[in-house]
């Protein structure tokens, strides 16, 4: 029996799964906002890639569902990358957006450059069992 009758256990909220996995990247960021009839340009700071979007730290103020051009070079590629990309989410300044100009080309170069690098969502990778005990050798 429970300590505390009465209550009922408090569901566990379930996590979003992500389309991508997200990869640590650290490289400089340029967004240019298009604000009416002109464009305001703000230095980012790359925080996490992934083949769908980017995380960026930004020291500003910015609203959900803002489309924005985001340019970059990636850290031993040399050539320049300029996306659409729209705010998905924000955490203090951590920005979330999601790439909505990506060619079958950039998202093929993505998915190779991101292969190897350190995951960050891999706790929401599935738990693998634990390694079964081989019967026929001795601890």
């Amino acid at each position: 029996m429970s300590g505390h009758p009465g209550k009922a256990p408090k569901p566990v909220p379930e996590r979003r799964h992500r389309r991508y996995p997200r990869y640590r990247a650290e490289f400089p960021v340029t967004l240019t906002l298009f604000c009416g009839e002109g464009h305001r340009r703000l230095d980012a700071h790359c925080r996490d890639l992934s083949q769908a979007g980017i995380g960026v730290l930004i020291a500003a103020e910015l609203t959900l569902g803002e489309v924005v051009s985001v340019a970059f070079s990636l850290p031993d590629l040399p050539e320049p990358w300029n996306l659409r990309a729209v705010l998905r989410c924000r955490r203090g300044y951590q920005y979330g957006f999601e790439f909505i100009s990506l060619s079958e080309q950039h998202s093929s170069k993505l998915a190779n450059y991101v292969t190897g690098m350190a995951r960050l969502d891999s706790d929401l990778d599935p738990v693998a069992p634990p390694p079964r005990p081989n019967p026929g050798r001795s601890m």
